[in-house]
């Protein structure tokens, strides 16, 4: 895939986090960003004309606090939470999560490598230091879901997250791309995980493009091989579109 080819004026790109723009990392807390890749998504926002925004299961204040001083349209908590090109926030409808934060935490404490994340209406619990117990925490956060109206699980790359139902990483880019400067342009989302099917399934819908990065089933037209293949790819249509020769 050569993305210089797939990316033009009239494009919106949105961008996963985790696994798609930085490897993932054994804790979400120690992932790391190259800053190189700071220059490249300004570049990039420069050349879309603002058309450029993250679409992750973080929240918003994390993302800052990653990328920062660089600070672009967002969508954290799956939508839960997003901030528009003009800085405008909206936060969607939470439900109770009491009952799920309770058997996540009862789980946790007899199972010292697993690890609680608290977010805006959200609960999730990481499995990647216990991957044995995978099916111990689906099958617990599944029975809590089941008894808190509102709320859906959602399974990712070892992770299971408790999150409202009206959230999700299709709805946040269709709400991008009913503002400016997305409006009207044909959108490109780039994802990693099963979070980032329905992404993929939203901008092909729309007439555009899903890319997965990474091995798996899914629903994208496109493939890169890992998150180091993309910032490449990134950088390379950077230099192509200022005109220049990368060495």
């Amino acid at each position: 895939m050569n993305f210089v080819d797939i990316l033009r004026p009239s494009s919106a790109l949105f961008l996963d986090f985790d696994g798609t723009l930085v490897d993932l990392a054994p804790q979400p807390d120690a992932v790391t960003v190259p800053r190189p890749l700071l220059q490249t998504l300004a570049a990039l926002g420069e050349y879309l004309g603002g058309a450029l925004a993250l679409i992750s299961g973080r929240p918003i204040a994390q993302i800052d606090e990653f990328l920062h001083p660089l600070r672009l349209p967002v969508a954290g908590v799956h939508g839960t939470e997003r901030r528009s090109a003009s800085g405008e926030m909206t936060l969607l409808h939470t439900h109770p999560l009491e009952h799920v934060e309770e058997v996540a935490a009862a789980l946790a404490s007899r199972h010292p490598r697993l690890r609680l994340e608290s977010k805006r209406g959200s609960l999730a619990l990481h499995y990647r230091q216990a991957p044995e117990l995978e099916q111990l925490c689906v099958d617990a956060m599944e029975a809590a879901v089941a008894q808190s109206p509102g709320l859906t699980l959602l399974r990712g790359k070892m992770v299971v997250e408790a999150k409202p139902g009206g959230a999700s990483k299709g709805h946040a880019i269709e709400a991008f791309l009913r503002e400016p400067p997305f409006v009207g342009r044909a959108p490109v989302f780039i994802g990693d995980d099963c979070t980032d099917e329905v992404g993929f399934a939203t901008v092909q819908r729309l007439n555009g493009l899903g890319i997965k990065v990474g091995d798996g089933p899914s629903v994208a037209w496109q493939r890169l091989d890992s998150a180091a293949a993309l910032r490449d790819q990134l950088q390379t249509a950077v230099a192509a579109k200022a005109g220049k020769v990368r060495a």
